[in-house]
């Protein structure tokens, strides 16, 4: 096994899920906070477009490494409508879901030790992405007291002279947190003034609750646009998980260059995901507002019932759909018998003694938090915030 491979993590969020799934089918009643996809079905005109496209023998064959022209030219027209952004089709290349996006873009910009600035917490996969393209990731650690905002002069004091780009992601996961539009443009400005390519994820952008409101960095600092990858994708907005369908934008050359690699890696994505995205991307966002009205709902339950159990710090999320509370003051006390030192312990416990599974901080580079998606019927949440705060009640 080379090293290269032999060091990836596993992903800890479907680990999680993987567990809980299998205590399940034991019969055992986890309830689990892990996975981070929306509990809806997929919308119905987007179904019928993908059964439709089954019997079309036009996608019964190779389509173009790149995308669907028309999909191409699809979100085009989206970016411009979300996101006030003005793109071309020779800047988009469809990818196989956006795990696929984060590879294929760190891929083609880093090199073996440059560093890539990665606020924390973070999503799993960032820094086994930017490892596997031989880079390292400079950690820029952020907690609660910020709301989990990475400030201008904490990514200063990470630069180094090795700095090639920055991840950033807002609306966040594992957070929920949102950067103000200020701070966006901030930070954007700080990046082209130090020539620092940005890679910003926006997978969540319609998920975003009371006035917080999502801001496209490239969007605010057009300047930027030569020296940033936008990521995205339908999973998170149109229940879409399982289709696999993200994509990238950015500058025709580095485009180009992914897309030479998504030629030899996994040729088009497949064509009824395409059509079914196409449909997805094209349509109104009216299934997406009622998704969000329910997070909504189920973002405020979830929040004020952790704040009121003893030694639980959680800050209200302002989109995408987990909470991320602190747990630290836990840490330690006893519990049945046990004293976890760690979250990656406690939430062992609490999966053993509850019955409930979540993902450890330690995941996500904070060690002594937890993730929490909200995304699971309201009745799950319920008991099972019901059963962490029974056990962890019992805390001394």
């Amino acid at each position: 096994m080379s090293a290269r491979v032999g060091g990836i993590s596993e992903s800890a969020t479907l680990a999680v899920d993987a567990k809980a799934k299998a205590l399940k089918a034991e019969g055992r009643p986890v309830i689990g906070f892990g996975a981070g996809e929306p509990d809806f079905a997929t919308p119905q005109p987007i179904v019928d477009a993908a059964a439709a496209a089954c019997v079309d023998p036009r996608n019964h064959r190779y389509s173009p490494a790149s995308g669907l022209p028309e999909l191409r030219e699809a979100i085009v027209t989206k970016t411009a409508r979300d996101s006030d952004y003005t793109i071309q089709p020779n800047q988009v290349l469809v990818t196989n879901g956006g795990k696929q996006a984060v590879y294929q873009t760190f891929a083609t910009l880093l090199d073996p030790g440059d560093e890539v600035l990665l606020p924390a917490p973070y999503w799993t996969t960032y820094p086994e992405a930017i490892t596997l393209a031989g880079a390292v990731p400079a950690v820029v650690s952020t907690d609660e007291s910020t709301g989990y905002l990475a400030s201008v002069e904490q990514l200063e004091a990470a630069r180094t002279p090795r700095t090639k780009a920055l991840l950033f992601n807002s609306p966040s996961n594992p957070t929920g947190a949102i950067y103000p539009p200020e701070q966006i443009e901030a930070i954007g400005r700080w990046a082209v003034e130090h020539g620092i390519w940005v890679i910003t994820d926006e997978i969540y952008e319609h998920l975003v609750y009371g006035d917080a409101r999502h801001v496209s960095m490239p969007a605010v600092v057009p300047e930027l646009a030569d020296t940033c990858v936008v990521l995205n994708g339908v999973a998170k907005t149109y229940a879409m998980t399982g289709w696999r369908v993200g994509w990238m934008i950015g500058p025709t050359d580095v485009i180009k260059a992914a897309t030479n690699l998504q030629s030899h890696l996994s040729s088009n994505v497949a064509n009824v995901s395409q059509r079914a995205a196409l449909e997805a991307v094209s349509g109104p966002l009216d299934a997406v507002a009622e998704m969000r009205e329910a997070f909504d709902r189920r973002r405020r339950t979830i929040t004020d019932r952790l704040a009121a159990i003893p030694g639980v710090s959680c800050p209200e999320p302002k989109g995408a759909f987990y909470v991320y509370p602190s747990v630290k003051d836990l840490l330690g006390s006893e519990i049945r018998g046990v004293r976890p030192q760690t979250s990656t312990e406690l939430a062992e416990l609490v999966l053993e003694q509850a019955e409930v599974a979540v993902v450890p901080g330690e995941a996500f580079g904070t060690p002594g938090y937890f993730r929490m998606s909200y995304a699971l019927g309201d009745d799950d949440l319920a008991e099972g915030v019901s059963r962490m705060a029974a056990l962890l009640g019992e805390a001394k």
